[in-house]
């Protein structure tokens, strides 16, 4: 009884607090969704959760366990199915020439194609960007295809002038 129970907890101990994405102030980003969803309402039979080992290979959990504070896999799971439909990870880095100064990046957003068309990118992109603002990343950044500029700057990311697809967008409450 108590082994079973025991790696239950383990299989669905979360890469970092789910409390983080409940604080989470969806009144701050200039996203727009119609109908209106969140980190904490993003639709039916939906949640937006961090990663857990059950969801992948576990060494590759532990790896990024191992580095606190860096990885925030973000997961968004359709209940009834019991089957991840979309992620996107934030990578949180200390800057040495920024006084160690937090950054983040945006990495690895992926939506089912079975479940476009329901704002989920917007979703897990926006809940990715101001889970960087409210962790205290002065910027968050990320690289993207030709193709994609237009959905992110639509998401408030900007161009970074003479670096390709390299886009950022910089926080007002950041000293930097």
């Amino acid at each position: 009884m108590g082994s079973h129970d025991e790696n239950d907890t383990l299989s669905t101990e979360p890469l970092y607090d789910p409390e983080l994405l409940k604080r989470l102030d969806f009144s701050q980003s200039s996203t727009k969704f119609d109908p209106a969803i969140s980190a904490s309402n993003p639709g039916q039979g939906l949640v937006v959760r961090p990663l857990c080992p059950a969801d992948y290979d576990k060494g590759r959990y532990l790896a990024m366990k191992a580095c606190p504070n860096t990885y925030y896999v973000t997961v968004i799971e359709d209940l009834e199915k019991n089957q991840i439909v979309g992620s996107a990870t934030l990578v949180v880095e200390q800057k040495f020439i920024h006084e160690c100064a937090v950054r983040g990046r945006l990495e690895d957003v992926v939506v089912s194609d079975d479940y476009r068309g329901k704002q989920l990118g917007k979703l897990i992109i926006t809940t990715i960007t101001l889970l960087a603002q409210h962790l205290h990343c002065y910027k968050i950044t990320l690289d993207c295809k030709d193709r994609m500029i237009q959905f992110y700057t639509g998401l408030g990311y900007r161009l970074e002038s003479g670096s390709s697809n390299y886009m950022q967008i910089r926080f007002e409450n950041s000293k930097l």
